[in-house]
């Protein structure tokens, strides 16, 4: 796999020099386009197959979502990079002991959503359109779903948020992107252009795309779990929200890695989400 990422990069660098939008094209299609966690509305894992799908659709696009009804208080689930909705299986569970209306969404080109692309500020948007339905209260979002959710509760400061959990979620997007490059040994012609059409996209510098910057001036009451050993998002990213998210607990775990599938965890997930 190694080789292959770095063979990539060096024909993305070489074609930088004679056709450098075309060779940018091609950098941000292996960094955008997931290879994994689509699925078939044929073949729904089992805990998909008990909810109510509902389909919205936004600038051409469907984001698709699934409801387990309870009361007015509604929980909105957003999962991470290459994943799907069934990835709070574990969770779930104990959601639904609490008698509150539990909404999970795929994210852009991830489950049974449309498209090919995937970026924060449009499943920051997604998320906004479920909310706003649904008057979603209460969010937790794992990984790259972590970063999001903050950068909607930022966005959007008339959001309906009171409670929020973040799950081995991420802050700093220049390292996402730092990362990245390496992996596939980009040149700096690259990397220029990957800040230059983010600025140009999303009117946004990658430096200033930081979750502990979206998140310090909340008061929303929250949750921010990550493994010690999380070899994905590393525990570092964690402690920057921490140090920023006043209002927020603090949990750390050891020994289960980025999916942070622990039973006592969930219990304290639901617990708190719950007021239990």
């Amino acid at each position: 796999m190694a080789l292959l990422a770095k063979s990539i990069g060096c024909y993305i660098n070489l074609l930088s020099y004679v056709a450098p939008d075309k060779a940018f094209q091609m950098a941000y299609k292996f960094f955008s386009n997931p290879r994994q966690g689509r699925l078939k509305a044929n073949e729904l894992p089992h805990i998909l197959q008990n909810a109510q799908l509902e389909t919205l659709h936004e600038n051409g696009q469907t984001i698709q979502t699934y409801i387990w009804k309870g009361n007015q208080n509604v929980i909105l689930l957003a999962h991470g990079w290459e994943s799907n909705a069934s990835r709070w299986e574990k969770l779930l569970p104990h959601l639904l002991l609490t008698g509150q209306t539990i909404i999970a969404i795929d994210a852009p080109a991830h489950g049974l959503s449309s498209g090919k692309e995937f970026n924060v500020p449009l499943y920051t948007s997604y998320l906004n359109l479920v909310a706003k339905k649904h008057n979603a209260k209460q969010i937790v979002g794992h990984s790259m779903g972590g970063i999001a959710a903050v950068y909607y509760q930022y966005l959007y400061p008339d959001h309906s948020l009171e409670k929020m959990v973040l799950l081995g979620a991420p802050s700093d997007f220049a390292i996402i992107l730092d990362n990245y490059i390496k992996m596939l040994g980009l040149n700096n012609k690259i990397r220029k252009a990957f800040h230059d059409y983010t600025l140009e996209r999303f009117n946004l510098k990658i430096p200033d795309f930081s979750g502990k910057n979206f998140i310090q001036n909340s008061k929303i009451p929250g949750i921010i779990a990550h493994d010690i050993n999380d070899k994905i998002v590393l525990y570092d990213e964690a402690k920057k929200l921490a140090e920023s998210w006043k209002t927020a607990e603090f949990i750390a775990t050891t020994g289960f890695g980025h999916s942070l599938h622990d039973e006592e965890l969930n219990q304290k997930i639901s617990d708190f989400l719950s007021g239990a």
